[in-house]
């Protein structure tokens, strides 16, 4: 695909069920290991009422769909270089997370890119809402 074809409204998506594996090793990797992810009593105490995932994690999804934007722009294609991200609601373990993005920017001579990101859970509860960057890289 040439580049003039990557059209402002192009789609990608992708889809992951949250498993408690999940938590534990993004703590284990992060650091991160706040009782509200990763201690059942502990977030019992909290407004949730049961674990969550880390918004980081979720932000891992975007970049996950970010690569496969990648797939539709001629080598070398493009690199992240932004994340503005709003958390609308919690995502517990066991929830499929459906995480989209679509192009909404493009200004070529910059080699500047924006895409609109959603996450939505199995219920269609946004769960994330914002947008991302990428800078196209020059060949």
């Amino acid at each position: 695909m040439a580049l003039a074809d990557f059209k402002i409204g192009t789609r990608e998506s992708f889809a992951k069920t949250v498993s408690e594996a999940d938590i534990y090793l993004f703590a284990g990797i992060t650091g991160d290991h706040y009782g509200v992810h990763v201690n059942e009593e502990f977030a019992k105490t909290t407004l949730f009422k049961h674990r969550i995932a880390h918004g980081a994690l979720l932000v891992g999804f975007v970049s996950t769909v970010m690569a496969k934007m990648n797939d539709h722009i001629p080598p070398p294609g493009g690199v992240s270089v932004r994340y503005e991200i709003d958390f609308t609601a919690p995502v517990f373990i066991g929830d499929t997370i459906t995480t989209e993005l679509e192009l909404s920017y493009k200004n070529m001579e910059k080699r500047d890119l924006i895409f609109s990101a959603t996450g939505t859970n199995q219920n269609r509860v946004v769960v994330l809402r914002g947008k991302t960057y990428m800078k196209l890289l020059k060949s």
